[in-house]
């Protein structure tokens, strides 16, 4: 059998970090989300998104977008407000439950992360993270 490349052990790993926080949330409560949810939830900006530009962050069309951002609305996770830059848009914000999702998926994150550093050694995770910085500088668009 032959090794996975790069891109599919970051993918791996990125994987099995997600499922950990999917995990995470349902035991804590935020049991009413989709991974499809989770993904463009965890692209929200703390101070506001239009629907396009998430879509694009997301890399899915506007009208997906639309509908799980309809989704997250109505189980209360985000709202809808007027964009002061421009008042025929609206932006996407965080709700109080938004918040309280994102801070429980940090809180897993973070011990995802210490897992990781564990294993690997604080000098072999700094470096791989040091690495993955680097690589985002090309890859990264959203930046």
């Amino acid at each position: 059998m032959t090794e996975p490349n790069t891109a599919a052990l970051m993918f791996i790993a990125h994987r099995a970090a997600e499922s950990r926080v999917h995990t995470a949330l349902r035991a804590s409560g935020f049991d009413d989300l989709t991974v499809a949810q989770t993904k463009l939830a965890q692209r929200l900006d703390p101070n506001g998104i239009r629907v396009t530009d998430l879509a694009d962050r997301a890399h899915v069309t506007k009208q997906t977008a639309g509908a799980l951002v309809d989704d997250l609305e109505r189980n209360g996770y985000v709202e809808r407000t007027p964009d002061p830059a421009d008042a025929r848009a609206r932006l996407v914000i965080l709700s109080d439950r938004g918040r309280d999702l994102c801070a429980a998926a940090a809180a897993e994150v973070s011990a995802v992360e210490r897992e990781w550093r564990e294993h690997l050694g604080a000098a072999g995770y700094d470096r791989l993270r040091q690495l993955l910085l680097e690589l985002r500088d090309v890859t990264d668009p959203f930046r």
